[in-house]
């Protein structure tokens, strides 16, 4: 009995679990590569849902221009939410928008600017003022006058009063003198538009919703 006893434990010392130097393990110990493992995959989930969160759900953007001042101001890095562009929905007039840059041969690639107008409407800018659908924009965070750029991007032609396409938006920046907008490269397709911007969280003196 005490051989067979003896034999049994042998063989259940055959299956203890040993370290990396093929050391056998105490109680409760592991090897240190199940550890370095386990810290990978949290590493590899956080990745992923950042990833995600970062894709579809609130993107962070460097203002590269003045065109927003003194909305936003260059340098100033805000937070746009993608949800909705996501989904499909159409952005609000008076939205401040993150877009793809309608014209190809641009320094950049994103641009930021607000919703003036959305297809079916009419623009027009009259003695330096922007009315849609013949009423007069109230626009206080403008700077300068609202007047039509004397030049457009190659293939675009603008004449006012503007009808706005269906399935594009007229943008324009606040800083209505220094912007090149769709005064410059014609209504954005709705397409183009990453986000909308909601909130700026650089600098620090100015941070807060949009």
């Amino acid at each position: 009995m005490s051989d067979a006893l003896e034999t049994l434990g042998r063989t259940s010392a055959s299956f203890e679990a040993s370290d990396d130097a093929g050391r056998p393990l105490g109680p409760g110990r592991e090897p240190k590569w199940r550890g370095l493992l386990e810290w990978l995959g949290v590493f590899a989930i956080a990745l992923v849902v950042f990833t995600l969160i970062r894709v579809f759900v609130v993107s962070p953007f460097l203002v590269p221009s003045g065109s927003m001042e003194p909305t936003i101001l260059i340098g100033d890095q805000v937070f746009a939410q993608r949800v909705s562009a996501h989904l499909g929905d159409t952005p609000e007039i008076g939205d401040i928008v993150v877009f793809r840059n309608p014209v190809a041969a641009s320094d950049h690639e994103i641009l930021v600017k607000r919703v003036v107008a959305r297809g079916g409407q009419t623009v027009d800018l009259i003695d330096g003022r922007v009315y849609v659908d013949g009423i007069a924009v109230e626009e206080p965070y403008v700077v300068g006058e609202s007047l039509p750029l004397p030049t457009q991007a190659p293939g675009v032609s603008i004449d006012y009063p503007y009808v706005v396409p269906d399935g594009t938006l007229w943008m324009m920046g606040d800083n209505r003198e220094n912007s090149s907008d769709s005064r410059y490269f014609g209504a954005v397709p709705t397409g183009n538009v990453v986000g909308t911007v909601f909130f700026r969280y650089w600098p620090f003196s100015r941070i807060g919703l949009m």
